[in-house]
């Protein structure tokens, strides 16, 4: 019997009333044309950074009783823009990060959006970043030395290619994690370098 001829299937064709295809080419330009006049909103009190669909607000107040009621107001004027042009804030991956120094102790602030309590953490995820309260790498780092683990594996797959190749898996795996953002965390007291060298002598 002969190999049965490949078939195609292909999806019936609708109408996009809403927003852009999800994976699109253009989906993250159109994003940021949309979204484009959201700093308009807080430009007097606040500062937006924005890339693709990440927004993080910088606020800042000496009072701490002033910041929350500064950081409260803005909230409610974003989630009001946001209410506006068709978007939902997700309070579940919304958190507040309070920047102070090691030796000063936390505030107590309380910031809530539709009864809801904004949950505070101690470091975030910010581009590939993890970045403290206390503007410390500790986190950064330990997050980059588990990838330590991988110099066993390298032990392991030396005796089975060449040099080259060794190196080049090497740069894609491992030393392009670890050599990104040492332009912020260089100056740590934290020495990461051992790692990249316990790898390329393995």
């Amino acid at each position: 019997m002969g190999d049965k001829p490949n078939t195609i299937n292909y999806s019936n064709w609708e109408l996009v009333r809403h927003g852009v295809p999800q994976g699109s080419i253009l989906g993250p330009l159109l994003f940021l044309l949309y979204i484009n006049d959201l700093p308009t909103v807080t430009a007097k009190n606040a500062k937006l950074v924005l890339y693709a669909d990440d927004t993080s607000c910088i606020i800042t107040n000496s009072s701490p009783i002033e910041l929350a009621n500064k950081v409260n107001k803005i909230v409610a004027a974003i989630n009001e823009w946001f209410r506006n042009n068709l978007l939902s804030l997700n309070l579940d991956k919304t958190t507040y990060l309070q920047y102070r120094t090691k030796n000063s102790q936390k505030s107590d602030l309380n910031f809530t959006l539709l009864n809801n309590q904004i949950v505070n953490s101690t470091n975030i995820k910010f581009l590939g970043l993890t970045i403290e309260e206390t503007l410390s790498w500790n986190c950064h780092i330990n997050q980059i030395s588990r990838l330590s683990s991988a110099c066993y594996a390298f032990k392991g797959i030396t005796p089975l290619m060449s040099e080259d190749t060794f190196k080049m898996i090497y740069h894609s795996y491992v030393h392009s994690i670890i050599t990104y953002g040492t332009i912020f965390c260089g100056n740590s007291p934290h020495n990461i370098g051992t790692l990249a060298d316990g790898c390329l002598s393995g």
